[in-house]
């Protein structure tokens, strides 16, 4: 019998959420859903090089289950880029680890404490930033933070 399910942590969003080949409508192009914690499971083993162990701990995930989450991650991206299709980045269960600010000028989504104290945006400069409400750019319909495919 299954367990509880447990959220994943995740340092932050991702700053893009979506990637399509060049040259075609987005419109025409079938989508690969790829969620939060799947991504945060490429930035931590294939982007930062930690072992399975060591990126579950930061996910507070099993290893078992980090090699899983890591295999579909993987097997997503891989589609995209064989079939050409758009991967989008939305949805799953997922806690983000920080305090996350949007800037509505230009619509960054990001952690202040890596910009210091000063709460500006650090694409545009705009001090009009406020806290993300996880709708809009990657809600898309499906939850604050759930759902995936």
């Amino acid at each position: 019998m299954r367990g509880p399910y447990r959220r994943r942590q995740v340092n932050l969003p991702p700053r893009f959420n979506h990637f399509k080949p060049a040259g075609i409508p987005a419109q025409a192009l079938e989508a690969v859903y790829l969620t939060f914690d799947e991504f945060e499971a490429i930035r931590l083993a294939d982007y930062q090089g930690l072992d399975h162990q060591q990126a579950a701990d930061q996910m507070r995930i099993s290893r078992p289950t980090f090699s899983r989450l890591i295999e579909k991650a993987r097997h997503k991206v891989a589609q995209s880029l064989i079939e050409g299709k758009m991967l989008r980045i939305e949805g799953g269960h997922v806690d983000f680890s920080g305090y996350v600010l949007e800037c509505p000028d230009c619509g960054r989504i990001f952690d202040p404490g890596q910009q210091g104290t000063a709460a500006v945006c650090p694409d545009c400069g705009s001090a009009r930033v406020q806290p993300w409400s996880g709708a809009g750019r990657y809600g898309h319909g499906r939850g604050k933070f759930r759902g995936g495919r």
